[in-house]
Protein backbone atom coordinates (compact mmCIF):
# COMPACT_ATOMS: atom_id res chain seq x y z
CA UNK A 1 0.00 0.00 0.00
CA UNK A 2 3.06 2.24 0.21
CA UNK A 3 2.10 3.50 3.68
CA UNK A 4 3.98 6.37 5.24
CA UNK A 5 5.82 5.70 8.52
CA UNK A 6 3.08 7.56 10.40
CA UNK A 7 0.27 5.51 8.85
CA UNK A 8 2.20 2.25 9.26
CA UNK A 9 2.68 2.93 12.98
CA UNK A 10 -1.00 3.89 13.31
CA UNK A 11 -1.95 0.56 11.74
CA UNK A 12 0.15 -1.25 14.33
CA UNK A 13 -1.18 0.91 17.18
CA UNK A 14 -4.93 0.51 16.58
CA UNK A 15 -4.65 -3.25 17.12
CA UNK A 16 -3.35 -2.77 20.65
CA UNK A 17 -6.10 -0.29 21.55
CA UNK A 18 -8.98 -2.67 20.78
CA UNK A 19 -6.95 -5.62 22.08
CA UNK A 20 -6.53 -4.00 25.50
CA UNK A 21 -10.12 -2.77 25.81
CA UNK A 22 -11.68 -6.24 25.72
CA UNK A 23 -9.06 -8.19 27.70
CA UNK A 24 -10.07 -7.13 31.25
CA UNK A 25 -13.59 -8.56 30.82
CA UNK A 26 -12.86 -11.42 28.42
CA UNK A 27 -12.53 -14.07 31.13
CA UNK A 28 -16.02 -13.27 32.43
CA UNK A 29 -17.37 -14.24 29.00
CA UNK A 30 -15.12 -17.31 28.96
CA UNK A 31 -16.47 -18.44 32.33
CA UNK A 32 -20.09 -17.96 31.28
CA UNK A 33 -19.93 -19.34 27.73
CA UNK A 34 -17.47 -22.20 28.39
CA UNK A 35 -13.94 -22.53 26.92
CA UNK A 36 -14.89 -24.57 23.81
CA UNK A 37 -17.52 -22.06 22.68
CA UNK A 38 -15.64 -18.87 23.58
CA UNK A 39 -12.15 -19.77 22.34
CA UNK A 40 -13.29 -21.39 19.10
CA UNK A 41 -15.59 -18.43 18.34
CA UNK A 42 -12.93 -15.75 18.78
CA UNK A 43 -10.44 -17.79 16.72
CA UNK A 44 -12.86 -18.02 13.81
CA UNK A 45 -13.64 -14.30 14.02
CA UNK A 46 -10.01 -13.20 14.09
CA UNK A 47 -9.19 -15.62 11.28
CA UNK A 48 -11.85 -13.88 9.19
CA UNK A 49 -10.43 -10.46 10.14
CA UNK A 50 -6.94 -11.54 9.14
CA UNK A 51 -8.20 -12.89 5.83
CA UNK A 52 -10.03 -9.62 5.12
CA UNK A 53 -6.78 -7.73 5.79
CA UNK A 54 -5.37 -9.46 2.73
CA UNK A 55 -8.17 -8.02 0.61
CA UNK A 56 -7.95 -4.47 1.98
CA UNK A 57 -7.52 -1.96 -0.83
CA UNK A 58 -6.75 1.15 1.20
CA UNK A 59 -5.50 2.32 4.57
CA UNK A 60 -9.01 2.80 6.00
CA UNK A 61 -9.96 -0.79 5.24
CA UNK A 62 -6.73 -2.05 6.77
CA UNK A 63 -7.33 0.02 9.92
CA UNK A 64 -10.86 -1.37 10.30
CA UNK A 65 -9.64 -4.95 9.91
CA UNK A 66 -6.85 -4.37 12.45
CA UNK A 67 -9.34 -2.92 14.96
CA UNK A 68 -11.61 -5.97 14.82
CA UNK A 69 -8.60 -8.29 14.78
CA UNK A 70 -7.49 -6.88 18.13
CA UNK A 71 -11.02 -7.04 19.54
CA UNK A 72 -11.48 -10.70 18.62
CA UNK A 73 -7.97 -11.86 19.51
CA UNK A 74 -8.04 -10.18 22.93
CA UNK A 75 -9.70 -13.08 24.72
CA UNK A 76 -7.20 -15.77 23.78
CA UNK A 77 -4.18 -15.20 25.98
CA UNK A 78 -5.93 -14.21 29.24
CA UNK A 79 -8.42 -16.99 28.51
CA UNK A 80 -5.78 -19.70 28.11
CA UNK A 81 -3.83 -18.46 31.16
CA UNK A 82 -7.02 -18.56 33.24
CA UNK A 83 -8.12 -21.91 31.77
CA UNK A 84 -4.81 -23.57 32.65
CA UNK A 85 -4.95 -22.18 36.20
CA UNK A 86 -8.32 -23.94 36.65
CA UNK A 87 -6.97 -27.33 35.59
CA UNK A 88 -3.53 -27.49 37.22
CA UNK A 89 -2.02 -26.98 40.65
CA UNK A 90 0.36 -24.16 41.46
CA UNK A 91 3.40 -26.39 40.94
CA UNK A 92 2.17 -27.61 37.55
CA UNK A 93 0.97 -24.50 35.77
CA UNK A 94 4.35 -22.91 34.96
CA UNK A 95 5.61 -25.48 32.47
CA UNK A 96 2.22 -25.62 30.74
CA UNK A 97 1.90 -21.85 30.44
CA UNK A 98 5.48 -21.77 29.16
CA UNK A 99 4.75 -24.39 26.50
CA UNK A 100 1.69 -22.44 25.39
CA UNK A 101 3.52 -19.13 25.33
CA UNK A 102 6.56 -20.62 23.61
CA UNK A 103 4.27 -21.04 20.64
CA UNK A 104 4.56 -17.24 20.31
CA UNK A 105 8.32 -17.59 19.97
CA UNK A 106 7.90 -20.53 17.59
CA UNK A 107 5.39 -18.57 15.52
CA UNK A 108 7.89 -15.74 15.42
CA UNK A 109 10.48 -18.06 13.94
CA UNK A 110 8.07 -19.68 11.49
CA UNK A 111 6.62 -16.26 10.73
CA UNK A 112 9.98 -15.22 9.40
CA UNK A 113 10.24 -18.35 7.27
CA UNK A 114 6.66 -18.01 6.03
CA UNK A 115 7.12 -14.34 5.21
CA UNK A 116 10.24 -15.15 3.21
CA UNK A 117 8.44 -17.91 1.30
CA UNK A 118 5.02 -16.34 0.79
CA UNK A 119 6.58 -13.08 -0.39
CA UNK A 120 7.49 -15.06 -3.53
CA UNK A 121 3.74 -15.23 -4.32
CA UNK A 122 3.77 -11.55 -5.19
CA UNK A 123 1.33 -10.96 -8.06
CA UNK A 124 -0.45 -14.32 -7.80
CA UNK A 125 -4.19 -13.74 -8.26
CA UNK A 126 -3.53 -10.04 -8.53
CA UNK A 127 -2.53 -9.76 -4.87
CA UNK A 128 0.84 -8.62 -3.47
CA UNK A 129 2.94 -11.01 -1.41
CA UNK A 130 2.06 -9.36 1.93
CA UNK A 131 -1.66 -9.85 1.19
CA UNK A 132 -1.18 -13.58 0.65
CA UNK A 133 0.52 -13.80 4.05
CA UNK A 134 -2.64 -12.49 5.75
CA UNK A 135 -5.01 -14.54 3.59
CA UNK A 136 -3.27 -17.88 4.13
CA UNK A 137 -2.69 -17.35 7.87
CA UNK A 138 -6.32 -16.28 8.25
CA UNK A 139 -7.64 -19.40 6.53
CA UNK A 140 -5.45 -21.65 8.70
CA UNK A 141 -6.70 -19.85 11.83
CA UNK A 142 -10.34 -20.39 10.81
CA UNK A 143 -9.73 -24.12 10.29
CA UNK A 144 -7.98 -24.45 13.67
CA UNK A 145 -10.75 -22.42 15.33
CA UNK A 146 -13.39 -24.85 14.09
CA UNK A 147 -11.30 -27.84 15.22
CA UNK A 148 -10.70 -26.29 18.66
CA UNK A 149 -14.40 -26.56 19.52
CA UNK A 150 -13.92 -30.32 19.87
CA UNK A 151 -10.29 -30.23 21.03
CA UNK A 152 -10.77 -27.92 24.03
CA UNK A 153 -12.44 -29.37 27.11
CA UNK A 154 -14.72 -27.56 29.54
CA UNK A 155 -13.79 -26.51 33.10
CA UNK A 156 -13.07 -29.41 35.49
CA UNK A 157 -16.46 -29.44 37.22
CA UNK A 158 -18.19 -29.76 33.82
CA UNK A 159 -15.67 -32.15 32.24
CA UNK A 160 -17.67 -34.97 30.67
CA UNK A 161 -14.64 -37.10 29.80
CA UNK A 162 -13.95 -37.79 33.50
CA UNK A 163 -15.89 -40.40 35.45
CA UNK A 164 -17.64 -39.15 38.62
CA UNK A 165 -15.00 -40.83 40.80
CA UNK A 166 -12.08 -39.35 38.84
CA UNK A 167 -13.77 -35.95 38.78
CA UNK A 168 -14.16 -35.97 42.55
CA UNK A 169 -10.50 -36.92 43.05
CA UNK A 170 -9.39 -34.22 40.61
CA UNK A 171 -11.42 -31.49 42.31
CA UNK A 172 -10.21 -32.58 45.76
CA UNK A 173 -6.65 -32.40 44.46
CA UNK A 174 -7.15 -28.82 43.29
CA UNK A 175 -8.89 -27.90 46.54
CA UNK A 176 -5.97 -29.21 48.58
CA UNK A 177 -3.64 -26.95 46.59
CA UNK A 178 -5.88 -23.93 47.43
CA UNK A 179 -5.64 -23.01 43.78
CA UNK A 180 -8.16 -24.22 41.30
CA UNK A 181 -11.61 -24.35 42.79
CA UNK A 182 -11.45 -23.00 46.31
CA UNK A 183 -13.23 -24.63 49.22
CA UNK A 184 -16.70 -24.13 47.75
CA UNK A 185 -15.91 -25.51 44.29
CA UNK A 186 -16.13 -23.42 41.18
CA UNK A 187 -19.55 -24.77 40.30
CA UNK A 188 -20.96 -22.70 43.18
CA UNK A 189 -19.12 -19.48 42.32
CA UNK A 190 -21.21 -17.07 40.27
CA UNK A 191 -20.08 -13.64 39.17
CA UNK A 192 -20.60 -10.83 41.67
CA UNK A 193 -19.28 -7.27 41.59
CA UNK A 194 -17.35 -7.93 44.79
CA UNK A 195 -14.95 -10.10 42.78
CA UNK A 196 -14.17 -7.12 40.56
CA UNK A 197 -13.53 -4.99 43.64
CA UNK A 198 -11.34 -7.69 45.20
CA UNK A 199 -9.25 -7.72 42.02
CA UNK A 200 -8.76 -3.97 41.62
CA UNK A 201 -8.20 -3.32 45.34
CA UNK A 202 -5.36 -5.85 45.59
CA UNK A 203 -1.91 -4.23 45.49
CA UNK A 204 -0.55 -7.32 43.73
CA UNK A 205 -2.75 -6.55 40.74
CA UNK A 206 -1.22 -3.11 40.20
CA UNK A 207 2.39 -4.21 40.70
CA UNK A 208 1.78 -7.13 38.34
CA UNK A 209 0.36 -4.75 35.74
CA UNK A 210 3.60 -2.77 35.91
CA UNK A 211 5.73 -5.91 35.65
CA UNK A 212 3.79 -7.19 32.66
CA UNK A 213 4.05 -3.87 30.83
CA UNK A 214 7.81 -4.18 31.35
CA UNK A 215 7.62 -7.46 29.41
CA UNK A 216 5.09 -6.71 26.70
CA UNK A 217 6.55 -3.41 25.51
CA UNK A 218 9.97 -5.02 24.78
CA UNK A 219 8.30 -8.17 23.43
CA UNK A 220 6.18 -6.32 20.88
CA UNK A 221 9.07 -4.05 19.95
CA UNK A 222 11.24 -7.11 19.40
CA UNK A 223 8.70 -9.05 17.35
CA UNK A 224 7.63 -6.06 15.24
CA UNK A 225 11.04 -4.68 14.44
CA UNK A 226 13.52 -7.58 14.64
CA UNK A 227 13.66 -8.04 10.83
CA UNK A 228 14.14 -4.28 10.42
CA UNK A 229 16.92 -4.26 13.02
CA UNK A 230 18.71 -7.15 11.26
CA UNK A 231 18.12 -5.52 7.88
CA UNK A 232 19.96 -2.42 9.08
CA UNK A 233 23.00 -4.63 9.76
CA UNK A 234 23.42 -4.93 6.00
CA UNK A 235 21.34 -8.00 5.12
CA UNK A 236 18.64 -8.26 2.44
CA UNK A 237 14.96 -8.34 3.51
CA UNK A 238 14.66 -12.10 2.89
CA UNK A 239 17.95 -12.81 4.68
CA UNK A 240 16.75 -10.65 7.57
CA UNK A 241 13.59 -12.74 7.87
CA UNK A 242 15.64 -15.95 7.93
CA UNK A 243 18.18 -14.58 10.43
CA UNK A 244 15.32 -13.66 12.78
CA UNK A 245 14.58 -17.37 13.31
CA UNK A 246 17.52 -18.46 15.57
CA UNK A 247 16.82 -15.94 18.40
CA UNK A 248 13.22 -17.17 18.59
CA UNK A 249 14.34 -20.81 18.69
CA UNK A 250 16.74 -20.09 21.56
CA UNK A 251 14.00 -18.19 23.41
CA UNK A 252 11.64 -21.15 23.04
CA UNK A 253 14.00 -23.53 24.82
CA UNK A 254 14.73 -21.11 27.68
CA UNK A 255 11.02 -20.29 28.08
CA UNK A 256 10.15 -23.96 28.62
CA UNK A 257 13.11 -24.47 30.97
CA UNK A 258 12.14 -21.46 33.11
CA UNK A 259 8.56 -22.78 33.30
CA UNK A 260 9.85 -26.14 34.52
CA UNK A 261 12.34 -24.58 36.95
CA UNK A 262 9.75 -22.20 38.40
CA UNK A 263 7.39 -25.11 39.08
CA UNK A 264 10.10 -27.11 40.83
CA UNK A 265 11.50 -24.30 42.98
CA UNK A 266 8.46 -21.97 43.25
CA UNK A 267 10.91 -19.09 42.88
CA UNK A 268 9.24 -17.29 40.00
CA UNK A 269 10.44 -13.87 41.12
CA UNK A 270 14.08 -14.95 40.86
CA UNK A 271 13.39 -16.34 37.38
CA UNK A 272 12.08 -12.93 36.29
CA UNK A 273 15.07 -11.15 37.79
CA UNK A 274 17.62 -13.44 36.11
CA UNK A 275 16.09 -13.41 32.65
CA UNK A 276 15.40 -9.66 32.69
CA UNK A 277 19.11 -9.04 33.29
CA UNK A 278 19.85 -11.06 30.13
CA UNK A 279 17.42 -8.93 28.16
CA UNK A 280 18.78 -5.64 29.47
CA UNK A 281 22.31 -6.74 28.55
CA UNK A 282 21.14 -7.66 25.05
CA UNK A 283 19.52 -4.31 24.33
CA UNK A 284 22.54 -2.47 25.76
CA UNK A 285 24.61 -4.33 23.15
CA UNK A 286 22.18 -3.22 20.43
CA UNK A 287 22.30 0.36 21.66
CA UNK A 288 26.01 0.73 22.35
CA UNK A 289 27.73 -1.32 19.64
CA UNK A 290 28.13 -0.60 15.94
CA UNK A 291 29.44 -4.08 15.07
CA UNK A 292 26.91 -6.30 13.24
CA UNK A 293 27.98 -9.48 15.02
CA UNK A 294 27.68 -7.87 18.45
CA UNK A 295 24.26 -6.47 17.56
CA UNK A 296 23.08 -9.84 16.29
CA UNK A 297 24.30 -11.48 19.52
CA UNK A 298 22.33 -8.79 21.34
CA UNK A 299 19.14 -9.95 19.63
CA UNK A 300 19.70 -13.42 21.12
CA UNK A 301 20.06 -12.05 24.65
CA UNK A 302 17.09 -9.78 24.04
CA UNK A 303 14.88 -12.73 23.10
CA UNK A 304 16.19 -14.83 26.01
CA UNK A 305 15.43 -11.99 28.41
CA UNK A 306 11.92 -11.20 27.18
CA UNK A 307 10.03 -14.34 26.22
CA UNK A 308 10.50 -16.49 29.37
CA UNK A 309 9.26 -13.64 31.60
CA UNK A 310 5.75 -13.47 30.13
CA UNK A 311 4.52 -17.00 30.99
CA UNK A 312 6.53 -16.99 34.21
CA UNK A 313 4.83 -13.78 35.35
CA UNK A 314 1.36 -15.04 34.44
CA UNK A 315 2.02 -18.26 36.35
CA UNK A 316 3.25 -16.18 39.29
CA UNK A 317 0.04 -14.13 39.25
CA UNK A 318 -2.18 -17.21 38.93
CA UNK A 319 -0.31 -18.89 41.80
CA UNK A 320 -0.99 -15.96 44.11
CA UNK A 321 -4.62 -15.16 43.25
CA UNK A 322 -7.24 -17.40 44.85
CA UNK A 323 -10.82 -17.59 43.59
CA UNK A 324 -11.73 -18.27 39.97
CA UNK A 325 -13.48 -15.02 39.12
CA UNK A 326 -10.92 -12.87 40.91
CA UNK A 327 -8.07 -14.70 39.19
CA UNK A 328 -9.72 -14.37 35.80
CA UNK A 329 -10.31 -10.64 36.26
CA UNK A 330 -6.78 -10.01 37.55
CA UNK A 331 -5.25 -11.85 34.60
CA UNK A 332 -7.45 -9.86 32.23
CA UNK A 333 -6.41 -6.53 33.74
CA UNK A 334 -2.73 -7.45 33.83
CA UNK A 335 -2.61 -8.70 30.24
CA UNK A 336 -4.79 -5.84 28.99
CA UNK A 337 -2.59 -3.21 30.62
CA UNK A 338 0.53 -4.93 29.37
CA UNK A 339 -0.76 -4.91 25.83
CA UNK A 340 -1.32 -1.16 25.96
CA UNK A 341 2.47 -1.02 25.97
CA UNK A 342 2.25 -2.23 22.39
CA UNK A 343 1.20 1.32 21.53
CA UNK A 344 4.58 2.51 22.81
CA UNK A 345 6.37 -0.30 20.96
CA UNK A 346 4.75 0.71 17.68
CA UNK A 347 5.96 4.29 17.90
CA UNK A 348 9.52 4.30 19.27
CA UNK A 349 11.43 2.46 16.51
CA UNK A 350 11.71 5.19 13.92
CA UNK A 351 15.31 6.45 13.78
CA UNK A 352 17.00 3.85 11.56
CA UNK A 353 19.65 2.52 11.35
CA UNK A 354 20.56 2.81 15.05
CA UNK A 355 17.06 2.78 16.57
CA UNK A 356 18.62 4.36 19.65
CA UNK A 357 15.34 5.76 20.99
CA UNK A 358 13.65 2.37 20.66
CA UNK A 359 16.45 0.42 22.33
CA UNK A 360 16.72 2.97 25.15
CA UNK A 361 12.96 2.79 25.77
CA UNK A 362 13.09 -1.00 25.95
CA UNK A 363 15.97 -0.85 28.46
CA UNK A 364 14.02 1.64 30.58
CA UNK A 365 10.87 -0.52 30.58
CA UNK A 366 12.79 -3.68 31.48
CA UNK A 367 14.79 -1.97 34.22
CA UNK A 368 12.03 0.03 35.92
CA UNK A 369 8.95 -2.14 35.46
CA UNK A 370 10.15 -5.72 34.94
CA UNK A 371 13.33 -5.90 37.05
CA UNK A 372 12.47 -3.43 39.83
CA UNK A 373 8.82 -4.53 39.87
CA UNK A 374 9.76 -8.19 40.28
CA UNK A 375 12.17 -7.37 43.10
CA UNK A 376 9.52 -5.25 44.86
CA UNK A 377 6.72 -7.82 44.52
CA UNK A 378 8.92 -10.66 45.70
CA UNK A 379 10.00 -8.69 48.78
CA UNK A 380 6.40 -7.81 49.67
CA UNK A 381 5.22 -11.40 49.24
CA UNK A 382 8.13 -12.74 51.29
CA UNK A 383 7.28 -10.32 54.10
CA UNK A 384 3.59 -11.30 53.98
CA UNK A 385 4.44 -15.01 54.12
CA UNK A 386 6.59 -14.39 57.18
CA UNK A 387 3.77 -12.52 58.94
CA UNK A 388 1.31 -15.30 58.16
CA UNK A 389 3.67 -18.04 59.28
CA UNK A 390 4.22 -16.21 62.57
CA UNK A 391 0.47 -15.97 63.15
CA UNK A 392 0.34 -12.18 62.86
CA UNK A 393 -2.49 -12.33 60.30
CA UNK A 394 -4.73 -14.69 62.28
CA UNK A 395 -6.67 -11.69 63.57
CA UNK A 396 -8.15 -11.30 60.09
CA UNK A 397 -10.35 -14.37 60.60
CA UNK A 398 -11.53 -13.75 64.16
CA UNK A 399 -15.31 -13.68 64.37
CA UNK A 400 -15.86 -14.44 60.68
CA UNK A 401 -18.54 -16.87 59.53
CA UNK A 402 -17.63 -19.88 57.40
CA UNK A 403 -18.94 -18.14 54.25
CA UNK A 404 -16.89 -15.03 55.03
CA UNK A 405 -13.79 -17.18 55.51
CA UNK A 406 -14.29 -18.72 52.09
CA UNK A 407 -14.59 -15.27 50.53
CA UNK A 408 -11.15 -14.21 51.79
CA UNK A 409 -9.45 -16.13 48.98
CA UNK A 410 -5.70 -15.50 48.98
CA UNK A 411 -6.11 -13.25 52.04
CA UNK A 412 -6.68 -16.30 54.21
CA UNK A 413 -3.85 -16.50 56.76
CA UNK A 414 -3.12 -20.10 55.75
CA UNK A 415 -2.53 -19.15 52.10
CA UNK A 416 1.20 -18.75 51.43
CA UNK A 417 2.37 -16.92 48.33
CA UNK A 418 4.70 -18.27 45.67
CA UNK A 419 7.88 -16.18 45.61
Amino acid sequence: MHLSTKRFNATLTIFFVSYSIFEPVSNIFLKRLSPPIFISSIMIIWGLCMTFMGFAKNWSGLMAARWFLGLSEAGLFPGIAFYLSCWYTRSEIGIRTAIFFSSAAVSGSFGGLLAAGISQMDGVGGHPGWAWLFILEGIITIILGIASFWAIKDFPHRAKFLSPAKLKRYINRLNSDKQGLGERGSQNETFQMKYLWMAISDYKTWISMGIYSGILMPLYAFSLFLPSIINQLGYSPNASQLLSVPPYVAATFLTIFIGWYGDRTRQRGFCNIFTSLLGIAGFIMLLASSKPRVKYAGTFLGALGIYPCAPNTLSWIANNTEGEYKRGIVLGFVIGWGNLSGIVSSNVYFNAPDYSAGHATVIAYMSVFLLAGSVLLRQLLQRENRLRTNGERDKWVLGLSSDSLKDLGDKRPDFLYTL
